[in-house]
């Protein structure tokens, strides 16, 4: 079973930058899409980013489309969410999870983290 751990949260200036990773604690991350999501306080869950487990699909919701990157490392047991030009409704915890080969709308994943707080404040 993959167990999946989130790091790189923190506070930040609008307009900063913060990069989050995601690992995979025994077990790859190879044969998984790996999406982000994040829930600010009140709303509901939100799919950010999504990279397959081959890395040739890559989504992104439309709010972050030109400021966040995702990328899968060389070792195959993380994946990064790099975030820049940050605006204060990126806010939320940021929650990583896994499912087979490829992304999918929705929340319909197997493996989640716990999450990480993003917080964009100045």
């Amino acid at each position: 079973q993959v167990q999946l751990v989130e790091s790189g949260g923190g506070l930040v200036q609008p307009g900063g930058s913060l990069r989050l990773s995601c690992a995979a604690s025994g077990g790859t991350l190879a044969n998984n899409a790996i999406g982000w999501f994040r829930q600010a306080p009140g709303k509901e869950r939100e799919g950010v980013a999504c990279v397959s487990s081959s890395g040739g699909s890559i989504y992104f919701v439309d709010s972050v489309k030109d400021r966040f990157t995702i990328s899968r490392g060389n070792a195959r047991t993380t994946v990064y969410l790099q975030m820049n030009s940050l605006k204060t409704e990126d806010t939320g915890v940021y929650y990583c999870a896994a499912r087979p080969w490829n992304c999918v709308p929705g929340t319909s994943y197997n493996y989640w983290g716990q999450g990480t707080q993003v917080t964009v404040s100045s």
